[in-house]
């Protein structure tokens, strides 16, 4: 799905594509592509390296054609081991050319256009909309984090009343959701500090750039914070466990020890050698009462130790 929005004095869609408008091409499809190939001559690889959800935030510059691909925020709607990820949006500029290409549909790009719509300002240019994608970029890494943390402290919550797997596997999927968000905000600084040098800045572009800068230096201090509190909670609750293992065998050899003391006096008396007790009457009264005395002070000493 394409839309093509006039970017001067507010955000308005338009009809057809006209120079200096930005094209936002959502999950292309092959129509898309064809218009963006045909149409506007993007060159095909560029549309190669953002499908590939893997590709890192860089910049490329080639015969007149600009590719900068933003790592953004995005939640799986589907059942997901790492419900938490980033995906590559890219920017494709050129003279009168500034197309946005992504291959899901994200909050990010409704929210952004929904603000950019109700701020009623538009865009100076195509520079001024990039930096302002990556200043959404950043504002929503701190929206994402801000859920990722709820979700720390629900996992929690329920870990404090009973050590469960699913809540611990849990735990585990969001550190890879922050690994996945520190690196993507790493990426996404360096690939700034390079923009500033390669796109025509001007003083309006500054001030933007130094928010930007402010954003996504809270938005990596914040998911540092997070997975450093992940990273303890996981190592609290994994010496829990160990502790919780060594107390269960202690208490199993405890019985066992305990156990095994009657069992060897029924043991001793049991074997076929003469002890005068083999036709008595009161030969398993004495046995059962040789075999309590014998494991009682054990007891009593295992349970004053609180080994049982």
């Amino acid at each position: 799905m394409r839309t093509f929005w006039n970017i001067n004095n507010g955000l308005r869609t338009q009809d057809e594509w006209t120079p200096n408008c930005w094209v936002q091409v959502t999950c292309p499809s092959a129509e898309d592509e064809e218009f963006l190939f045909n149409e506007l001559e993007i060159p095909t690889y560029f549309l190669d390296d953002i499908r590939d959800k893997d590709e890192r935030a860089r910049y490329e510059y080639e015969d007149g054609w600009t590719l900068i691909i933003l790592r953004i925020p995005y939640v799986k709607e589907v059942r997901s081991r790492t419900p938490h990820t980033t995906i590559p949006l890219g920017i494709v500029l050129n003279k009168g050319v500034c197309v946005t290409i992504c291959n899901y549909e994200t909050n990010m790009m409704i929210d952004f256009v929904s603000y950019q719509q109700k701020r009623n300002l538009g865009f100076t240019d195509s520079v001024d909309l990039v930096f302002r994608l990556f200043l959404s970029s950043a504002v929503w890494y701190l929206k994402r984090l801000k859920q990722i943390n709820v979700l720390i402290e629900e996992a929690k919550r329920n870990l404090d009343h009973g050590i469960d797997n699913e809540d611990l596997i849990g735990l585990s999927r969001l550190q890879d959701s922050l690994t996945y968000f520190i690196t993507s905000i790493r990426a996404n600084e360096t690939l700034l500090s390079k923009l500033k040098f390669k796109l025509p800045v001007d003083e309006l572009d500054v001030d933007l750039i130094e928010d930007i800068n402010i954003e996504m230096s809270q938005a990596r201090e914040t998911t540092n914070i997070y997975t450093n509190i992940l990273d303890s909670t996981m190592e609290t609750y994994a010496s829990i466990i160990n502790n919780n293992m060594a107390g269960v065998m202690k208490q199993m050899t405890s019985v066992s020890i305990i156990l095994m003391l009657p069992t060897l006096i029924a043991s001793i008396f049991g074997m076929n050698l003469l002890s005068g007790m083999e036709n008595a009457w009161w030969g398993m009264p004495v046995v059962v009462r040789c075999s309590l005395l014998i494991t009682g002070p054990f007891y009593w000493i295992f349970r004053k130790r609180a080994w049982i």
